[in-house]
């Protein structure tokens, strides 16, 4: 574990209440805020590429009337951003902006480094998903977060071995378990995909689209339920399909893994939006014969989907010009030219409803250049995304889940153990922290 969630003393004195409440300040300086002849400088701090180059379109534009200049500065992402933004909150010497993933919010907030901005931004709510928007209040009427990207769900396929071999692309989950298991008696040597237990994004995504939520708080207390009914469907149609050798047990971005995708061993992949850029390096001589339809669903006939990943604009307490800030937050997130600069210089899939078509997405990725219909088809998956609820240990939970499931995959043993297992290491870390946890 690379950081601690927060000290013990501070954790049993933070409510849920308090966690969900926010904090922020008034802006600072100007009673008329800043202006072209009275200009404010803020900080961002990022790891996207690209930024600092939409942040210059800011800058010589509406950043130019408004008196607002943003610089980037680049960290880090993951664990290392969070510990470091902490750390820097706690000396009152945090950014005026930060780049953050979904589920390290609650952590961020419980830490009070996060501002409330729902005055200045929440009449944004309706250009996101719902489930997207979600994230970024923590269930609540604060907003702590402008959505940036999002990495929702879908099902990779390679069309032409499904020709070969005489599958259909599966619309429900029980029919992939009936597809893995025909394309063995046909071809031993091949595998429908694998489960992987080396990325728990992927893992929890599945819990979100079967109904799952890991955390939720209420009454001054957390409520972890990593073990859910949910989460538990999920993990034990895996197991099922693992132990009966239907799909293969290995772990994903590994050499062997790669191999296999680029051979046709592995003929499909369960993955996100993003997944073109890794089949281009994992799968490269494969390149024109995958194509993408929405993930499999547990009742026919619905559109839903789970969430891989994705990160928000914050604006931080220690700000002194958070109206400036979430200014420029909501413009870099939901304007037309800054969210197609997004997509060109950082790559990402944006949350914004209204730019995952035409624009910047108008082409499909070359990789599925024989999908010209890519992204019109990957934003009607995008718009049935499910919640997520996260709290504030994501990373012991996300753990849990590699040590555990791993063992499990590897034995092809019990996956109910191992999410048990999950769940106790969760609870355990959010009551040594100083957490109230409800039973």
């Amino acid at each position: 574990m690379k950081y601690r969630i927060v000290a013990a003393s501070t954790a049993a004195a933070l409510t849920a209440t308090a966690l969900l409440s926010g904090c922020g300040s008034p802006e600072s300086g100007s009673a008329d805020g800043p202006s072209a002849e009275n200009p404010v400088s803020l900080t961002y701090w990022a790891w996207a590429p690209g930024l600092d180059k939409v942040a210059g379109l800011w800058n010589e534009g509406e950043g130019k009337k408004a008196g607002i200049k943003v610089t980037v500065k680049k960290q880090a992402s993951g664990d290392d951003l969070v510990t470091k933004i902490i750390t820097a909150a706690k000396a009152h010497k945090a950014p005026d902006l930060v780049q953050a993933e979904y589920q390290a919010l609650p952590t961020l907030v419980s830490n009070d480094v996060l501002a409330d901005i729902s005055e200045e931004a929440g009449d944004t709510k309706g250009r996101f998903a719902e489930g997207i928007w979600q994230q970024a209040t923590l269930g609540s009427d604060a907003l702590y977060a402008l959505p940036q990207d999002s990495g929702p769900l879908m099902f990779y396929y390679r069309k032409d071995l499904f020709q070969k071999y005489g599958l259909t692309v599966p619309t429900t989950w029980d029919a992939f378990a009936e597809t893995a298991r025909a394309l063995k008696k046909k071809a031993p040597d091949k595998a429908l995909t694998t489960f992987s237990s080396n990325d728990a994004g992927l893992f929890a995504g599945l819990a979100q689209q079967a109904g799952a939520q890991w955390w939720t708080a209420g009454n001054e207390k957390w409520k972890v339920a990593v073990d859910d009914p949910a989460t538990r469907r999920v993990a034990d149609f895996w197991g099922g399909l693992v132990k009966e050798g239907a799909i293969d047990n290995q772990p994903m971005y590994t050499p062997a893994w790669n191999k296999a995708l680029n051979t046709g061993t592995q003929i499909a992949w369960v993955s996100a939006v993003w997944a073109p850029g890794t089949l281009t390096t994992a799968a490269p001589d494969t390149r024109g014969k995958w194509a993408m339809a929405p993930l499999p669903q547990w009742t026919a006939g619905q559109n839903v989907t789970g969430s891989w990943g994705g990160s928000s604009t914050a604006v931080t307490n220690d700000s002194p010009h958070k109206k400036a800030a979430a200014t420029f937050a909501t413009w870099l997130n939901t304007d037309p030219e800054a969210v197609a600069a997004l997509v060109r210089e950082s790559g990402i899939y944006p949350a914004a409803t209204a730019a995952q078509t035409g624009g910047a997405l108008a082409k499909a990725p070359d990789y599925f250049a024989g999908q010209p219909g890519f992204y019109t088809e990957a934003a009607k998956i995008a718009a049935g995304t499910a919640p997520a609820a996260w709290g504030p240990n994501v990373n012991v939970a996300y753990t849990a889940f590699k040590d555990n499931f791993a063992a499990a995959a590897k034995r092809k043993g019990d996956f109910g153990t191992a999410l048990t297992a999950m769940q106790d290491a969760t609870v355990t870390d959010l009551k040594k922290q100083g957490f109230g946890v409800s039973e």
